[in-house]
């Protein structure tokens, strides 16, 4: 999960970006970024690291202290693309003339990517989002509104994206896709973020906006799009404290969380489901020769993730009928370790630090066995351990004990064994395909009962 502040006004906004990218840290990040429009045009500032790094960079650049009054800020989750500064948001068309932020994920972003490519677009980063500049740039005739609408036509997946132009100064144009967003309606100035907690101690006023629509966001006005209709929309005013806001409203971070599923299994299923029952595990290290050799599996993990692996199991065994073993890892590390060669060894570790689990990993590892880890952390130490990853893309989980992460790595192995069965040939490219619809329905339907009446009685007991 990414955070977005943007603001559009009257007041010097560098430290208003700043600061409201600070109330967005609880949802995790692991890069930020921001860009100013002022009179010579964009100036941008990216580092890797939490926000102080970011300060120091922005400080040095000079944005804390720009006369601009337009800006768009970014904490990063990395999901498409390491954590590096080039893959860090804002990201622009190839002029420098638009520049976007993002969160979510565009799932068709590998087959645009090549297009721009081969039309001789030369691409800065690794990341999904950075084919939105460039789409935007292709259809932008003096109307960003019009620019974004034709972009987003051209986009598969979750996501919210927040532009701006060079050529409309006091002017932001963002879209939702399923991904939250909402606008802040202050006295002559207006915020658009990914949370209300993002512009809260400025207003209390909000305009929020719905799946689909497009919005129009000025220093004084908000003009929302939902196709070629311009709708009203009434300001609501949130009563929240600042620690609520930071919970979405929710009395605790467990109960937000236990909502976020649905985000954080779509997010993790992603663009790794392709047609025709094909699944798309690019970072395990093995081709689909070597996944068909695997003659054993061990799973090693702790607490809540060892009950993830009790599940990948069954679904491993059933689908791609390979024997699997699931230990505690406290337990594996200290024992004699029978994995070798053959063998594949998944650790599963949220945090990517779990000290049983990385020990667990090295011995399996000094034997002969291939290691992958499963983990919710780009660039964790188990990432560093292992041969191979598959990340679960649920964003930062503060409550104890796991639920979105808990759900997020089922799903991740339910990937595993789809791709397994596929390279083993246990399962027929129509039998994935089916079964893969059906984990494409799984957030929804996870959705559909987290929104029922009894769910929430359910919760609340």
């Amino acid at each position: 999960m990414c955070g977005i502040i943007g603001y559009v006004g009257s007041r010097p906004c560098g430290e208003l970006i700043l600061s409201g990218l600070e109330r967005l840290e609880y949802r995790g990040y692991d890069s930020a970024g921001l860009v100013l429009l002022g009179e010579d045009g964009f100036m941008t500032v990216r580092a890797v690291g939490n926000l102080a790094e970011l300060r120091k960079a922005a400080h040095g650049a000079g944005a804390d202290a720009s006369p601009a009054v337009m800006g768009m800020g970014h904490t990063r989750w990395a999901t498409h693309g390491r954590v590096t500064e080039a893959n860090a948001h804002p990201h622009a068309d190839a002029s420098g003339r638009i520049t976007v932020v993002m969160n979510g994920i565009v799932e068709n972003y590998a087959r645009l990517r090549a297009e721009l490519q081969d039309q001789g677009v030369v691409l800065r980063s690794e990341t999904d989002a950075e084919v939105i500049p460039h789409l935007i740039a292709r259809h932008y005739e003096g109307d960003l509104v019009a620019a974004m609408r034709a972009a987003v036509a051209q986009l598969e997946g979750h996501f919210t994206i927040v532009a701006a132009s060079v050529a409309e100064p006091g002017r932001l144009v963002a879209y939702r896709q399923e991904t939250p967003l909402v606008v802040g309606v202050g006295d002559g100035e207006r915020f658009v973020a990914s949370a209300i907690s993002a512009f809260l101690p400025e207003t209390r006023d909000a305009i929020l906006v719905e799946s689909g629509e497009i919005v129009m966001v000025e220093a004084d006005a908000v003009t929302i799009h939902d196709g070629d209709k311009v709708i009203a929309r009434e300001v609501t005013r949130i009563d929240w404290d600042e620690d609520a806001a930071e919970k979405g409203g929710y009395d605790a971070f467990m109960l937000k969380e236990i909502h976020e599923q649905p985000a954080a299994l779509r997010d993790t299923i992603g663009d790794r489901l392709r047609p025709e029952g094909e699944i798309d595990l690019p970072g395990l290290g093995l081709d689909e020769a070597a996944l068909a050799r695997v003659e054993r599996i061990h799973i090693v993990a702790c607490g809540t993730s060892f009950h993830a692996g009790l599940v990948g199991r069954y679904l491993i065994e059933d689908w791609a009928q390979v024997p699997v073993h699931v230990e505690v890892a406290s337990e594996y590390r200290y024992r004699t370790c029978l994995a070798g060669p053959g063998d594949l060894v998944i650790g599963i570790t949220q945090s990517g630090e779990t000290a049983d689990t990385l020990a667990a990993m090295r011995v399996a590892r000094e034997r002969g066995a291939h290691v992958v880890a499963l983990t919710n952390i780009m660039g964790s130490q188990a990432v560093r351990d292992a041969d191979g990853v598959i990340y679960t893309r649920a964003g930062l989980e503060v409550g104890v004990a796991a639920t979105k992460t808990h759900t997020a790595q089922v799903v991740a192995l339910a990937l595993l064994a789809l791709k397994l069965g596929r390279a083993r040939h246990v399962l027929s490219a129509a039998g994935a395909a089916d079964l893969g619809d059906e984990l494409h329905r799984l957030p929804d339907l996870v959705q559909e009962y987290l929104e029922s009446p009894d769910a929430v009685h359910a919760l609340e007991v």
